[in-house]
């Protein structure tokens, strides 16, 4: 049977087929021997990376990746609508160089993506990847799918990227990799035996998506469209107290001067949205119902189509839902051939929510949870960090004189004549 709808317990660990989505309970002893994912597979019980076998040596069979999900330095994050999995390697604190970790998990991604852009018979001695998620109760874990490294869109230059992070001063390197989950409802055991034994994994038992892969780089991934989505309160809110303190951050930042965080607001679209082109903050006494204005460029770049859109945002405490009155607002602005993006550090009430997705309103809802984890995804996950952000970007004090200085180095352009401030893509904000 396909799917969750029932756990597998602790003892038949060892037999077990992997179905995607399935938990599988960990033991009750209260030791580290109760961890679920080293009795599934022989991978050991500790770390991201567990794997079968040496990198150095290079006879790595099998590799299963673990996410607790609450890391947010590195948000590690599984797109059920693309099947995209994004995971990062495992130096994630100063001191080592790239490739200098523990486990060489960063030296396996090396090596892995540099052969998924070989010819099939590199891609034949690649290992497969099974992705695992911290679950309850106890040392639980969930399985969610079958990875192949890389994507069907992106080149070698973006499925695998070193990327800089720095902590008290200390700058340091890690891993930011793509996978595909492949369209394999059931890893079966007689594969993962045949493999850990050695055996090509194109042998008895493979999935017919893995077989493409390695012979054609073809990526078959699982996607799952949503149903009509509407998000509950708690959905649309932080659920860990590193979240909370980076949305009270940004509204003691704007505390007095609101109107401000449409800067922000259009600096965190741009995050979620980088093909955003020139967006144009309108003033206060000129808005006609929208706070910003702009276009989002489609197709080739020698020949973009613009379409536009308009912005609302409201730096509201999470107290303060959004309700029909300030959605009607955008809605009653948007033009034929326009979307809306609305933007909040709170939450979209539920008639808000139901209205807007059953009447089919062309309207991008960011709530104070998307506004945290676009954040993280662009490495301002903690204080120090979230704090250079917002001064640098959006400070406190504008003095006349410093206007077009501002300008030229946030990217943000000043009008005197009506006060409107246009920011462009590429700026630093």
């Amino acid at each position: 049977m396909i799917g969750s709808e029932t756990a597998v317990a602790f003892d038949a660990l060892r037999e077990a087929d992997l179905h995607i989505d399935r938990l599988y309970l960990g033991g009750a002893k209260g030791t580290a021997g109760d961890d679920a994912l080293a009795r599934l597979l022989p991978v050991g019980n500790q770390g991201g990376f567990r794997l079968k076998g040496s990198v150095v040596k290079k006879d790595v069979r099998l590799v299963a990746l673990f996410t607790t999900g609450a890391e947010p330095d590195w948000p590690d994050q599984l797109d059920l609508e693309t099947g995209i999995f994004t995971y990062y390697g495992d130096n994630r604190k100063p001191g080592s160089g790239l490739h200098q970790t523990t486990r060489s998990g960063n030296l396996l991604l090396r090596d892995v993506f540099e052969a998924t852009h070989g010819l099939p018979e590199e891609r034949a001695v690649v290992p497969p990847f099974l992705c695992f998620e911290k679950a309850a109760p106890g040392r639980s874990v969930r399985f969610r799918g079958l990875l192949a490294p890389g994507t069907e869109t992106m080149t070698s230059d973006e499925d695998l990227s070193a990327i800089w992070r720095h902590t008290k001063g200390a700058r340091f390197q890690n891993y930011r990799a793509f996978f595909t989950v492949l369209d394999v409802g059931i890893v079966e055991r007689t594969w993962l035996t045949s493999v850990l034994r050695g055996e090509p994994t194109t042998g008895p038992g493979c999935p017919a998506p893995w077989r493409e892969w390695v012979d054609g780089r073809v990526y078959r991934p699982l996607v799952a469209p949503s149903t009509l989505t509407i998000r509950t309160k708690d959905d649309q809110l932080p659920d860990d107290p590193a979240g909370w303190e980076m949305l009270r951050m940004i509204r003691a930042h704007f505390e007095g001067r609101e109107t401000d965080f449409e800067e922000c607001a259009v600096a965190i679209w741009r995050m979620m949205a980088p093909a955003t082109g020139k967006c144009t903050v309108t003033p206060p006494s000129r808005d006609g119902g929208r706070d910003a204005v702009g276009a989002y460029l489609l197709g080739p770049g020698a020949d973009r189509v613009a379409v536009e859109f308009a912005l609302e945002a409201k730096c509201y405490k999470e107290t303060n839902s959004i309700g029909v009155k300030e959605m009607s607002r955008l809605i009653s602005r948007i033009r034929h051939r326009q979307f809306g993006v609305f933007v909040t550090l709170s939450y979209f009430a539920k008639q808000v929510y139901e209205e807007v997705r059953e009447d089919g309103h062309p309207i991008a809802m960011i709530c104070g949870r998307d506004v945290v984890e676009a954040l993280r995804q662009k490495g301002y996950s903690d204080r120090e960090r979230l704090r250079k952000w917002l001064d640098e970007g959006f400070p406190r004090t504008l003095h006349i004189d410093s206007v077009v200085g501002l300008g030229h180095s946030v990217g943000v352009g000043y009008s005197i004549l009506d006060g409107s401030r246009s920011v462009e893509p590429g700026s630093r904000v």
